[in-house]
């Protein structure tokens, strides 16, 4: 899919399905149905929050199935299954800010250099054996980091020392469409 295509409806349609399924696992109701479209195939991430602390945030790289399908998945998980957190309450998801990030392909870098890395447009993967690590391209921003701090902390959320992208880890990159219900 390509980030243009998603359309200023898609965007509404994917954050009424998250907030919608948030409320739904918080409450233990059934999830909505999950629309027609859009149909495209991405990965994609819910980021909840409550005002500025997070309060979840939970995704997927995946993509053989519809976003659609991926949103609803990752709202549920990031209401009720994000390990960092309780699982969310009835009484709190009208005080909830839900994100939601639709992400372009992953690009390796290699060699993997600082300089191909712009903030606050790329998002990262690190990979080393079975660990994993991703961050979104608005973390960046939220922490001020540069491009060597960013790479460091996709490291640390692999479980990875924060040099393993200096030292052989797989590096990528991906840009992301970011929208919330306030944006």
């Amino acid at each position: 899919m390509s980030l243009a295509e998603l359309s200023a409806a898609d965007r509404r349609t994917l954050l009424v399905l998250a907030r919608q399924t948030v409320a739904a696992r918080a409450s233990g109701a059934a999830p909505p149905a999950v629309p027609a479209t859009p149909a495209a195939r991405a990965g994609a991430f819910v980021t909840l929050h409550r005002g500025r602390q997070l309060r979840g945030c939970i995704g997927s790289l995946e993509t053989d199935r519809p976003v659609a399908e991926i949103v609803r998945q990752s709202a549920a998980a990031a209401a009720a299954e994000d390990p960092r957190f309780p699982p969310v309450r009835p009484e709190e998801v009208g005080a909830l800010d839900v994100e939601v990030s639709v992400l372009g392909p992953l690009e390796r870098l290699d060699p993997v250099d600082p300089a191909g890395v712009e903030i606050g447009r790329h998002g990262l993967v690190v990979e080393e054996g079975l660990r994993r690590g991703l961050l979104l391209p608005q973390v960046a921003i939220e922490w001020g980091w540069d491009a060597e701090a960013f790479l460091s902390q996709a490291c640390v959320k692999a479980g990875l020392p924060t040099d393993a992208w200096r030292r052989g880890a797989r590096v990528y990159r991906f840009e992301a469409v970011v929208f919330g219900e306030h944006d």
